[in-house]
């Protein structure tokens, strides 16, 4: 029985290819990019290759994680990503966890195999090699973070393997804003002005911005253009801070440049064989958002 909407390969699979079912637990990804990617690189690959969409939101009476963890389990799964708001929610519910996510403290990434639940991140990764490839030679004396959440603790860390040297961390929550920044030996700050005019990049890693939370997590005033700007919400993939940071002149790093790296890893985990990220790539640019 399928847990939600199912991308699967168009043409029927050889009756000889390995089976291999993954999905994507989030809320608000029925845009998500993720599964066209992972099915059309499996199809390459001789895969029968299919990815769920395990949306609550989109659900009449959804279970909550764990049920939803347990019944990918049970039918079979070679795993799941996971997105917001379960990144660090799923960490009690697994039996390991890779290296990076117990650095991190959050999971995108839950791989089924010999009876147990193994975690791993790969925002950590995704992020810092996008960052190296998208603005190689980006300033990074200071930088301002939005979000201390699941995706924002992976980003913290990136920034400091790429050898930032201050790192300001915003959150509503400020606890969670303070505790991060105690991990990665950041500032945790309240005055977003004062902290973006001292900032060479601004990165958002909260959920705003995608279709479900339009907006964005600074004021655009805020924004001057000799800032670089990043975002790792990339569904839609023009965010309005990205849109608003193009209009000021200001260099960007979409989301799509780490969602592309995170899902050549994801998959690499998920089915034992290197995929072609060139390949998966050209699957993700071959779409156009429908907003």
């Amino acid at each position: 029985m399928k847990l939600g909407s199912a991308e699967t390969a168009q043409d029927a699979p050889d009756a000889t290819a390995r089976k291999v079912q993954v999905g994507l637990i989030g809320r608000g990804i029925q845009l998500s990019r993720t599964p066209a990617m992972h099915v059309a690189e499996g199809k390459a690959l001789g895969l029968d290759y299919a990815y769920d969409l395990i949306d609550p939101d989109a659900m009449e009476s959804a279970p909550d994680l764990s049920a939803l963890i347990d019944r990918a389990e049970a039918d079979g799964f070679a795993g799941l990503n996971v997105t917001f708001p379960y990144k660090r929610e799923v960490m009690a519910l697994l039996d390991e966890l890779s290296p990076a996510a117990t650095k991190v403290g959050a999971v995108n990434t839950v791989v089924f195999r010999d009876g147990k639940r193994r975690g791993h991140n790969t925002d950590f990764w995704g992020f810092a090699e996008s960052l190296r490839r998208g603005l190689p030679d980006a300033p990074k004396e200071a930088v301002l973070l939005l979000g201390a959440g699941g995706a924002g603790g992976a980003v913290a860390h990136a920034l400091r393997d790429v050898g930032v040297g201050t790192l300001f961390i915003y959150d509503a929550n400020t606890e969670a804003a303070a505790a991060l920044a105690d991990a990665v030996e950041g500032r945790a700050i309240t005055d977003l002005a004062a902290a973006t005019a001292g900032s060479d990049g601004i990165v958002n890693a909260t959920p705003m911005g995608m279709a479900k939370l339009p907006g964005m997590a600074i004021p655009a005033d805020l924004i001057e253009p000799r800032h670089w700007v990043a975002d790792i919400v990339y569904f839609p993939r023009e965010t309005e801070l990205l849109a608003t940071a193009r209009a000021r002149g200001c260099r960007v790093l979409e989301g799509s440049a780490m969602a592309g790296v995170q899902a050549v890893r994801a998959f690499e985990l998920f089915s034992g064989l290197v995929p072609d990220p060139n390949r998966m790539r050209a699957t993700f640019e071959a779409f156009t958002d429908p907003n």
